[in-house]
């Protein structure tokens, strides 16, 4: 009897890995945390790219949100480069409006000014990631994509998602696999 197991064919809730011969500076050494991935596209934030630019205060400031500072500060990230001014919060799944798009278990998406009232307060969710822009793709073309040797795919970690070691955030998504990340190669194979 055949084995009926089908595997999900998309990454939703999972980490791409940009493979050191990534083409495309914009996410050399990235790491992403997918969203939404189906057969229309995919959509995801990247985690270990922090705007120098911008602070917290800063960008509440520029919304017109918080005249006081506020009680925490998180830094801002490049979340990718579609819709630039455009924010996003990722966070653990213990926050929830009309609005939030729960992506597993564990963690969920808000892009509303009420959740960043909620962080600047205090009350926000447990853990957070706040990011300007997306990393997007239309349909079938992360799947070509990874094809071509440019992702590695591995199951989210939450401590890579929201810790602020930055800096070793590639390498760490990459140590999941068990693969030192000098013996990858950026060239596609064909058996």
């Amino acid at each position: 009897m055949p084995d009926e197991t089908v595997t999900d064919p998309y990454f939703t809730g999972q980490l791409l890995i940009a493979m050191p011969g990534m083409r495309d500076e914009r996410f050399a050494h990235t790491v992403i945390y997918m969203c939404a991935h189906s057969e229309e596209g995919a959509m995801g934030l990247v985690l270990n790219q922090v705007l120098d630019s911008l602070s917290f205060d800063e960008l509440m400031s520029q919304l017109g949100v918080s005249e006081e500072k506020s009680k925490v500060d998180i830094p801002v990230h490049f979340g990718g480069p579609v819709e630039a001014g455009r924010g996003f919060v990722l966070h653990t799944n213990d926050f929830n409006q009309d609005a939030t798009l729960v992506v597993d278990d564990e963690i969920a998406l808000t892009a509303t000014v009420d959740i960043l009232k909620a962080i600047a307060g205090g009350y926000g969710p447990r853990r957070s990631l706040l990011a300007l822009g997306y990393a997007g793709w239309g349909p079938g073309q992360l799947d070509q994509e990874i094809r071509a040797n440019g992702w590695l795919q591995v199951p989210a970690d939450s401590e890579i998602i929201f810790d602020s070691d930055f800096e070793t955030k590639w390498e760490r998504s990459i140590g999941v696999l068990g693969v030192d990340p000098r013996m990858l190669s950026g060239e596609a194979g064909h058996a």
